[in-house]
Formats: C-alpha cells, structure tokens, sequence
C-alpha cells in the first residue's frame, strides 16, 4: 500500500477502506508520511468529501493513534458536551457540575483560545493554582469523587489530530466537515465519553457562520457519532451576539459563579440547562431533554451544582477563595466605559468585533504560543434590545495597557449598532438534531 496511490484515489472521488484510512492515518502521526502528502490527502478530503462511513473510520484511526484514557472503574453514564467555540462562550463551567449534581459522570476534555473565539482552558487557568494537565489516573479519580474533571489534550491523546490540525492550519483545509467531525470525535471518545451533546454555534462570532453550514456539521457529528455506537445530539445555536455579559477569562470565571448562584444572565443559564437537559437525556437518567431541563434547574436552584464546582476547583489545585473574595482575584489595572452616540435601543452587538477586541486586550491569542492575560476583557452593560440614551454607558473595557485599552474601545464602540425601534426576537437555540 503506498500513501500516493491512496491519495490519487481519493482525488478521483472514491471511497476509501477502513483499512487504507488506517494506513494513512497510522503513518502521518508516526511522521512516516511526510508533511507534503499529508496535506495533499487532506485536500483531496476538502475537494471530494468523505462518506458518513468514511468519516467514522477517519474517527477511529485518530482514536487508536494514541492514548485511550480507561475510565471503566467510574461508574454512571458518561456524557460530555463539545462547542464549537464562540465569544463570551463559557457554558462549560457551570454545565459540567450542574450534570455532576445530576448523576451523571463528566470527562471534559477542552481547548484553548485562538483567533477571536476563547477556550475554556484559559479561563479555567485563569483561576490562580487551577491544574487542566491531570494525568489520566487522577483525571479518573477526580471524576470519580466530584462527578467531573477538566482537562486539555495531553500529547499521547489523538497524536494523529494535533498532526494533522496543524497541517490543516497552515494548507488551507481547516473548511472540510468531515475533517472537523473527525478532528472533535476522535478527542472527545479517546477522553472516555460514551455519549455527546453537541454546541455547533452560528453567527458572526461562530466558526460555521451561515446557518447552512452549522447544520452540515452538526449533522455530520451526530450520523459520525452514530456509526461509532455513541448516543449524541447537536444543538445549533446563535453565535452573532456575544454569550451572556462578559468576555475575557476570569471575568468569564465570574459570570459562570453567578450562573451557578442563580443569579447569572438569562441567556446563559438557559443555554446550559437545556444542553444538561439533553445530556440527562442522552445518559439514560431521563426520558427527554425537557424532563433533564426540569432536573437540572432543581439542581441548579439548591446549590449543588455550585458546591460541585468548588469542589472541583480545590481538587485541580485552584485558590477557592479568589472565587469567594474580589481581593483575590485577577484584576486588569484599568477600566474604561464606552458610550452610545445616541438615543434608541441596540440593535446588534456583532460577536466577531467584541471578540477581537477580546484578543487586541490580550484576553485571546493569535498564535497558540502566544500567553493570555486572566484580568483583562469586556463588559457588556447593554445588550440587544435594551433601551439607550446618548452618552449612556454601554460596555466597560478592562485592560493592563493603555493603548490596547484604546484600540480595544474603539473597536467595542464598533460592535454596537442602533435602531430607533426595538430589535425582533431572535431564538437562542436555532434548531435541536437528535440521532437515533
């Protein structure tokens, strides 16, 4: 079997073996095919596609690339859930212990920032002493005691897709669905999920940010997921405006607190009951989503899911207390409003502007070496919909210099558009995909 034979293949439209996928795959995260053959297959996936059959193969190869973490003594329904990335997009924090209060066993494997999207990483890590680098026995036995645990990607997981991610970024293939429906499943079932909920965001601060498009892949990673014996579902929700009222790390660290005290923004809170929802239903403790929603917000309104969250922080070496006192906490050394021109209601916070703004502050990264600041971000004061007036404050900036302070402002100011009449509603989950 030759890599450029299988390659051609491809090329021409056809469908590929379990075994030749296997070989492809083998061979790139050994280095035994070399880098200009890698992204030549990698294009031929992006200009001819994969099959749903083709796909789950790629997803298993990338699986057995590597590592495989054994979380068989943790006893309860596995379920995570995956986002697609967006601004302001910290679900992850409040929705692992709200599902461990729950019942259900939570292995989190997350990402960090890049580009204008954040990661739950960073934000994690921005809680002073907070460990996401858990070998795979103490990743376990957090999961175990607490009901959850939140790791990143270790170098012996899925080696084959930190191969090939990188080949993708750099040979203009990172645009292919089943690459991306490979690259999420391979990670998330070598972590020890056996069933998945899906965030596929859309809108101008989403990856996918035509409706269209977030649909293909949430299809993809349900069908995928399906070929692998794993129950998932995909939710497709807006991405155009910023999630919830903060955006920077541990602003965002704050905003989930409040979240779990039951007194966080409405739209946050509500994205994370009803993904819990669905991964109650998926891990077998419930009949459906809305029946999981009604038990999560149970959990959520008698402290318990904040009491698992705290738990977790003392477990993964966090300072519980820069949680409970401000003093503690990371803080930007200055703050500065921005305001409205004039009179109306705001039509649109564009996610895209707010995010980028987000990484001139230094709260995201261009580059993955690049470090990030915990401290500094965005305050959102006023939302879509809400009434201003001129020189109404709309936003407060946070920042560690004052020319990033500067350049951020104006392009907060930016983000903001405004309407003489109030804005229509807009649904926060656009559409839910089920598999079978």
């Amino acid at each position: 079997m030759r890599p450029v034979d299988l390659i051609i293949r491809k090329r021409d439209g056809a469908e590929l073996s379990e075994e030749e996928i296997e070989f492809l795959v083998q061979g790139i995260a050994r280095g035994e095919i070399p880098d200009y053959q890698a992204a030549a297959f990698l294009m031929a996936v992006v200009c001819r596609g994969m099959s749903n059959a083709e796909t789950a193969c790629l997803t298993r190869a990338m699986i057995r690339s590597g590592e495989v973490i054994d979380l068989s003594r943790v006893g309860g329904p596995l379920v995570d859930k995956h986002s697609t990335g967006g601004v302001g997009d910290k679900v992850s924090l409040p929705l692992a212990p709200l599902a461990a209060a729950c019942g259900l066993r939570v292995p989190m494997m997350s990402g960090r920032s890049l580009g204008h999207t954040g990661g739950t990483l960073d934000k994690l890590e921005s809680i002073p002493g907070y460990r996401t680098d858990l070998p795979p026995a103490r990743f376990a036995e957090g999961i175990e005691r607490i009901g959850f645990a939140m790791i990143g990607q270790s170098d012996t997981v899925v080696p084959a897709d930190r191969r090939l991610y990188a080949l993708r970024d750099v040979t203009g293939t990172v645009e292919s669905v089943p690459l991306i429906t490979a690259s999420i499943l391979s990670k998330k079932f070598a972590e020890g999920a056996s069933a998945l909920v899906f965030d596929v965001k859309t809108g101008s601060g989403a990856f996918m940010q035509r409706p269209e498009q977030a649909r293909e892949l949430a299809v993809s990673l349900v069908r995928a997921a399906g070929e692998l014996g794993r129950r998932a579902a995909a939710l497709i929700t807006d991405m155009d405006q910023p999630l919830g009222r903060t955006v920077g790390n541990f602003l965002e660290v704050e905003e989930a607190v409040g979240c779990l005290q039951g007194r966080g923004p409405a739209d946050l809170e509500a994205l994370t009951l009803r993904l819990a929802g669905w991964m109650l239903a998926l891990g077998g403790l419930c009949p459906d989503p809305d029946e999981g929603e009604r038990i999560a917000r149970t959990r959520l309104a008698d402290g318990s899911a904040w009491r698992r969250f705290l738990a977790n922080v003392e477990f993964q070496g966090g300072d519980v207390q820069a949680l409970l006192d401000p003093r503690r906490s990371p803080r930007a050394r200055l703050s500065r409003p921005v305001t409205t021109p004039a009179e109306g209601y705001v039509r649109r916070v564009d996610a895209r502007a707010i995010g980028v703004a987000g990484v001139v502050l230094g709260a995201g990264r261009l580059r993955k070496e690049d470090r990030v600041l915990p401290g500094v971000g965005i305050t959102l004061v006023k939302v879509r919909g809400d009434r201003v007036r001129a020189n109404d404050e709309v936003a407060v900036v946070h920042a560690d210099d004052e020319a990033r302070l500067e350049e951020a402002r104006r392009l907060v100011a930016g983000a903001y558009s405004y309407a003489d009449e109030p804005p229509p509603d807009y649904p926060l989950v656009i559409e839910e995909i089920a598999g079978p």
